[in-house]
């Protein structure tokens, strides 16, 4: 892939991509492989992290735990500068959640704009696999939240793309992604 842009005074820009939608659709898998491929850093779910040390009933105040957890871990990997940065889920996965567990929107969520330059999203055409962490298996649930899901990033006007397949073709399909949107 080709180096950073440079910004309008010559300083570094890091890409950012982000992994968003429901569960159990490989996104920590294609964030690992984004990342080696690409050279990039990777910014973990931090929700996961978060729910595998307090539990998966959560309210307001875990879901703003993690919504400032995701922000500090991008903004400590921006400081250093990467080339590329995949972060898997963002804040905006977080106000899916909200509108999932708690049926609204979180107003601090709403004002966050440190968005990624690319949203991949990739399909419900893998297996469900629990994992403890996961609340939304059965196939209803699965498809609202991947509607919900999608439905944040359409109601910011981001770019986003589908990213088909498995394994490898699942990353080469997600490189293309990135390719035809002008970052690579």
């Amino acid at each position: 892939m080709a180096p950073r842009r440079r910004d309008g005074q010559g300083g570094a820009v890091t890409r950012h991509i982000c992994l968003h939608g429901a569960e159990s659709t490989g996104k920590s898998t294609l964030a690992a492989r984004l990342a080696l491929r690409l050279g990039g850093l990777i910014v973990p779910e931090f929700g996961r992290t978060y729910a595998e040390a307090n539990g998966t009933d959560l309210d307001e105040t875990d879901l703003l735990a993690i919504f400032d957890g995701h922000r500090a871990a991008t903004e400590a990997a921006l400081a250093q500068e990467p080339d590329w940065l995949i972060s898997d889920t963002d804040p905006l996965m977080t106000q899916a959640w909200a509108i999932m567990l708690l049926g609204r929107r979180l107003p601090e969520i709403d004002h966050w704009d440190a968005v990624a330059d690319l949203y991949l999203v990739p399909a419900m055409d893998l297996p469900w696999q629990e994992d403890g962490t996961r609340l939304f298996g059965s196939e209803l649930a699965r498809a609202q939240f991947m509607e919900v899901a999608v439905g944040e990033l359409d109601r910011r006007r981001l770019p986003w793309v589908w990213v088909e397949g498995e394994g490898d073709a699942r990353a080469e399909n997600a490189l293309a992604a990135i390719d035809a949107a002008g970052l690579g």
